[in-house]
């Protein structure tokens, strides 16, 4: 008879098996027998039923678990979104922030009941989905992070943690759900999905699309997109209505010039050498020339040096300062693409920072002060963006970006839950005169976009 065997990331396929079912693995000379990847079980499985064989299965090793299936109470598009999911058990939700994605998932492991894995990109997103896991489903769940290694019926997984102990945690699930899924196809973290035998899974995310393209992978990770619902046709019900303004900025006089002088740099080397930037790969090939190429390399500097130009012109403090007395009311979240200039806006309105170097315990502190009330505004580079709740704020200001659709999604969604009497407001801050201007319009066409 076949046996199928769990093997660190893999699986074993001993005995003679139809062609068919071969096709899925490769032979593997060290233990005289044929192994395929983890995140092939599914199929092999239900190749071998499909063609009648026998076979022995010991992959899947989960632990107790004693859920029992329950139904939770949904709205109508959430709902639907587990109905679609539930056809295949596989593929990818789009709901944008705030709409409840979380809740989709929670009730899909209820109605299941089998032990899962959710893996998620941030230790704050894995405390919100642990008092999620507490409240619906009446479980304390493991822990994979932040210097905590449990398994439960349910555990929770940083993608880092997950990535680290693929291997260990490959067999243990039925079911995985991968949280900010877009994180999910880098060249590292894909082996998480590629290393785990669980056949059912889910993807959730407000922006599936990846600048690299390389979201052209969740079919086979996880599935394709099997719901979909944008910002704008869930605004005034769901969501909280919206208005996303553009404010243009100007450049000093010596910053006008200095930016004029490196933009010329940097296209008279273009011109010179009969380059083009129609995409990210030629600006990638602009990149590794630049390591042998001191020309090259100094054209690139002054791409750089003229970009930091437009998107941190001094006069954009100047409308940060307007914009933040007109909303001494509200709840503001600022955001800026680099950490210097996070800094200096923290320093010159005394307003709390937020980035990749906040201490842990720091940035749950703010965030806590945040919430209730006691401070008005928060500055950050791209740290808020994703796995935060701030369901009172209703104010952004974006005072630069990278002009991708992601980014630009993430941060309206961080306003957008609804409130009694306000209107969410983002405004963009652009520096007149220069590309970003053009990055401001790749924006907001991500939001025309959607439609």
């Amino acid at each position: 008879m076949l046996k199928l065997e769990w093997s660190a990331g893999t699986v074993l396929l001993r005995g003679e098996a139809p062609p068919l079912v071969r096709a899925y693995f490769k032979w593997d000379p060290r233990v005289r027998c044929y192994r395929a990847l983890a995140i092939q079980y599914r199929w092999i499985v239900e190749t071998l039923r499909m063609l009648g064989v026998e076979f022995e299965d010991d992959v899947l090793h989960p632990p107790p678990c004693r859920l029992a299936p329950r139904e939770l109470p949904l709205r109508d598009y959430q709902r639907e979104a587990l109905e679609a999911w539930l056809r295949e058990k596989r593929g990818v939700i789009v709901l944008p922030t705030g709409a409840g994605k979380t809740l989709v998932a929670i009730a899909a492991i209820a109605k299941l009941a089998r032990p899962t894995l959710i893996v998620v990109p941030t230790l704050e997103l894995m405390d919100q989905w642990e008092e999620n896991v507490k409240r619906h489903l009446g479980v304390a769940p493991g822990r994979y992070g932040g210097g905590e290694k449990s398994v439960a019926c349910v555990t929770i997984a940083t993608y880092d943690s997950a990535y680290i102990n693929a291997e260990q945690l490959g067999d243990k699930f039925e079911l995985i759900v991968f949280d900010e899924v877009h994180h999910l196809p880098s060249p590292g973290y894909r082996q998480i999905a590629e290393l785990c035998a669980a056949p059912w899974r889910m993807g959730l995310t407000a922006t599936p699309e990846r600048e690299d393209g390389l979201h052209e992978l969740l079919p086979y990770l996880v599935g394709p997109v099997v719901y979909r619902r944008y910002v704008r046709e869930m605004a005034g019900r769901w969501l909280a209505e919206f208005d996303v303004i553009r404010i243009y900025a100007h450049m000093s006089e010596r910053e006008r010039e200095e930016y004029a002088k490196l933009t010329e740099t940097y296209r008279g080397f273009l011109r010179k050498r009969g380059l083009s930037m129609r995409s990210s790969r030629d600006f990638e090939k602009l990149v590794a020339m630049s390591v042998r190429d001191a020309e090259a390399r100094e054209a690139l500097l002054a791409w750089y040096r003229a970009r930091r130009i437009a998107l941190h012109a001094s006069m954009k403090l100047d409308v940060l300062r307007d914009l933040l007395a007109k909303h001494r009311g509200d709840k503001v979240l600022i955001f800026a693409e680099h950490s210097d200039v996070v800094r200096a806006v923290s320093s010159r309105f005394l307003i709390p920072e937020i980035t990749y170097k906040t201490p842990e315990e720091e940035r749950r502190a703010v965030l806590a002060a945040f919430r209730e009330g006691r401070v008005r505004a928060i500055v950050t580079s791209r740290v808020l963006e994703e796995g935060v709740d701030v369901p009172d704020a209703n104010v952004a200001i974006i005072l630069s970006g990278t002009g991708s659709r992601r980014e630009f999604i993430q941060r309206l969604g961080r306003i957008l839950r609804p409130r009694e009497g306000k209107r969410a407001v983002l405004y963009e801050v652009v520096t007149s005169g220069t590309k970003e201007v053009g990055i401001a319009r790749k924006r907001r066409k991500a939001l025309e976009g959607e439609g």
